[in-house]
């Protein structure tokens, strides 16, 4: 007996049906009972006019693990939809549990190995539930992976302790059920379309055991185009019929009645959206959807859904929802004009406020700070402010944040919002301006403010005017804007003499440099080793073992994210010991990894990039500034270099880094694998490269440059840098061992 059937019923898709089938064959899982035949994939033709079923046929040939089965053709009810090739497909099957895809639908690699694994783990319950994603026809996708996923908790139970499984659109495709279950309550799907709504519900209610998986398992297809028939809508309606029949028929069901009254109302409303304007549809058949809407909101009894989100199927009239339509089409288009109006009219006023206030005296007790255009409490400008809390008594700091980075910023430190009157205010008024990038390009800068520039690392890749003849990464940056901003610097912030040679080549301008270290680098040195247990603590990183954060950079040759890694393969080959970090560039706003994996946690959101320094090991990364701070840990660093030559074309760096790495460097996925599986990582080797690349690179990191900054800038200390005072950084460990020193045999 296999362990899987997986159903695949085929109507005019033979455009993908060749991708589906590879999908479900092309899977790792294996018995040890049976390799050969642990899979057994049941393609149905539906009587399909296309070429679905050659397409089967010709799989079935091929490969002894696909059933083809065929439907006669129905010419005269051709869209009777899938519901009678699955029951036909359950009627063959033989696996201990059955899976249905649609005929344009794809299996996610490994997927039958993860349910395998997560049905095993809990005990074989009647039915799991996991993630699926909607594959729109252009190409973009939607993960689907809904808070009741959740694997934490017992890996069985009932529906009673996650309820919320009935409360989200339920397709019959993003569940594994176990055929003895299914054929023992007699469960079949009826004919036409929404034939997933009973069928889901009522394996969902009637199941005696649940489980779930967190992770997509599904691709699932939306398409183009799809016909406006009137049976598309008004099948609907039996659906639910059959599914609070089914309640009926067994009291212990009862309870539930309200929460799937509540879905089916939310279930028409979205419906009555499209119905009101599908084309193709006449005034009577929407008047006629309407009323049967009326009809099931009051015939199963909706309790607590009123309001006008559900006057149109309450009161049930095609009049009564266009006028509602209307209103809030109306009022939407009313919101539109007044921006219109308002913002032109707030923005003047901003202005005349901005040139009043610049007319006001320079508060000298005023410092405003700002990094990566207003993203959160972050970087130099954030060690910096802090350090002037501490040594600079009476001067009041400011920080200019949108809301959502609110949590970020001290509470002793007042937050300005951009685009506000305290805003421009404080541009106007304030004696010290501190930030990472271009200031706001409206500054005026007056007699007495002090600007300075910190940057945010030490440059590899080519910045400023030395992208002008780099078409592809320098598309968004005015060289004439560049040089305004830099020549209202005062003061421009660097951390090694490269940074210092390459900062006034790329912004020329009489600004004094400051080689004073990197500010946003001092927490390293102040870190202990129970601190960084308490930061392990807090982001659930297991305490021994060993954690390589991941950290790519943004490439300007592609808008999307360039993705050399399969991080599933790589945290297998890395082994139980090892915990992963994955980290994205913010600029593409999405994480490197949507599906959550064993031993890999995304941390693109988490605010401090230091903290997550403090509690890795390693680090994997490849142009990123981010290797000149974590070396000055003295920690591991692997370079995964697969796009050199892209990357160089498009962007540029300053230097060959394969000529002086901060340690080993891997040209491909193989590679990486091969350097952590060998040790090499974390060899002699890579040490004596580290410590190069550390002396090179950080030779004022000592926990004190902020403090140098904030007496040269706001305390008027003109003394040159002071020579670096010796580290004192954090314990260095691996699974609780320390790392050799840089440049000791190991």
């Amino acid at each position: 007996m296999p362990r899987f059937s997986v159903i695949v019923p085929a109507y005019k898709l033979q455009a993908h049906l060749h991708a589906c089938l590879e999908s479900v064959l092309s899977q790792t899982y294996e018995s040890d009972e049976s390799p050969a035949f642990d899979l057994e994939v049941i393609a149905v033709d539906a009587g399909s006019p296309d070429s679905c079923g050659e397409i089967i046929d010709e799989v079935a040939a091929r490969d002894p693990r696909v059933v083809a089965v065929h439907l006669p053709a129905d010419p005269a009810d051709p869209g009777q939809g899938p519901g009678p090739a699955r029951n036909a497909g359950l009627a063959r099957a033989t696996g201990e549990y059955v899976l249905f895809l649609d005929g344009d639908d794809t299996l996610a690699p490994h997927a039958l190995r993860d349910i395998a694994d997560r049905l095993k783990a809990s005990g074989d319950p009647d039915v799991l539930v996991f993630g699926h994603a909607h594959t729109h026809w252009s190409g973009e996708r939607e993960y689907v992976l809904p808070p009741h996923l959740t694997e934490s908790g017992p890996v069985s139970f009932p529906l009673d302790e996650r309820p919320d499984l009935l409360r989200q659109p339920s397709p019959s495709w993003n569940k594994a059920y176990k055929r003895e279950f299914t054929e023992r309550e007699g469960l079949t799907f009826a004919p036409g379309r929404h034939t997933d709504t009973f069928w889901s519900y009522a394996t969902l209610l009637a199941a005696g055991s649940l489980s779930t998986l967190e992770r997509v398992c599904v691709h699932h297809r939306r398409r183009r185009g799809a016909a406006a028939t009137s049976g598309r809508y008004f099948d609907l309606f039996p659906q639910y019929d059959r599914t609070f029949d089914f309640i009926d028929s067994r009291p212990e069901l009862n309870r539930w009645r309200p929460v799937l009254a509540r879905r089916m109302a939310e279930h028409l409303v979205a419906a009555s959206a499209t119905v009101l304007t599908a084309p193709g549809l006449s005034a009577r058949t929407r008047t006629e959807f309407f009323r049967l809407a009326r009809a099931h909101y009051g015939r199963h009894r909706v309790p607590g859904a009123a309001g006008l989100r559900y006057a149109g199927v309450r009161f049930g009239t095609y009049r009564i929802y266009r006028v509602l339509r209307g209103i809030r089409a109306l009022r939407a288009r009313t919101r539109a004009l007044a921006a219109k109006v308002v913002r032109p009219v707030r923005s003047a006023a901003l202005g005349l406020h901005y040139r009043v206030q610049r007319c006001r005296p320079v508060r000298e007790d005023l410092a405003v700070f700002s990094a990566y255009g207003n993203r959160g409490y972050a970087c130099n400008p954030a060690a910096i402010e802090a350090k002037v809390r501490e040594l600079v008594p009476g001067m009041r700091t400011a920080w200019i944040t949108a809301p959502e980075q609110d949590a970020t910023v001290p509470s002793a430190t007042p937050r300005l919002r951009p685009e506000s009157f305290g805003y421009f205010e404080a541009l106007a008024r304030a004696k010290y301006l501190v930030s990472n990038v271009e200031f706001d390009h409206r500054l005026v800068k007056r007699r007495g403010q002090i600007l300075l520039q910190t940057h945010h690392g030490t440059p590899l890749k080519t910045v400023g005017l030395d992208l002008t003849d780099r078409p592809a990464a320098s598309r968004d940056t005015d060289a004439a804007r560049l040089l305004a901003d830099a020549d209202k610097w005062d003061y421009a912030l660097s951390a090694n003499r490269h940074a210092t040679l390459v900062g006034e080549r790329a912004f020329p301008a009489s600004y004094t440099t400051l080689e004073y270290g990197s500010p946003r680098n001092d927490v390293l040195h102040r870190a202990t080793p129970a601190g960084v247990a308490a930061l392990r603590e807090l982001l659930g990183v297991p305490q021994q073992s060993t954690v390589v954060l991941y950290a790519p950079t943004y490439r300007d040759y592609s808008r999307s994210q360039h993705l050399p890694l399969d991080l599933e393969r790589l945290g297998r080959a890395l082994g139980p010991e090892f915990f992963l970090l994955t980290r994205a560039h913010f600029a593409y706003r999405a994480p490197l990894n949507r599906t959550p994996l064993p031993r890999v946690l995304d941390v693109t959101g988490y605010p401090s990039v230091e903290e997550l320094f403090l509690v890795s090991d390693a680090l994997v990364t490849d142009y990123s500034s981010l290797m000149f701070d974590f070396v000055t840990l003295d920690r591991p660093i692997v370079i995964l270099d697969d796009d050199r030559e892209a990357y160089e074309a498009a962007r540029g760096t300053y230097f060959d880094l394969r000529s002086c790495p901060p340690g080993a460097v891997a040209r491909n996925e193989d590679e990486l694998i091969d350097i952590f599986t060998t040790g090499h990582w974390r060899g002699s080797r890579s040490a004596q490269l580290r410590s190069a690349f550390r002396t090179r690179f950080c030779p004022y990191d000592d926990g004190h440059a902020a403090e140098r900054v904030v007496r040269r800038v706001f305390l008027g200390d003109s003394g040159s840098a002071p020579a670096p005072t010796g580290r004192n950084l954090p314990a260095q460990r691996v699974r609780g061992a320390e790392f050799a020193p840089a440049g000791a045999s190991r």
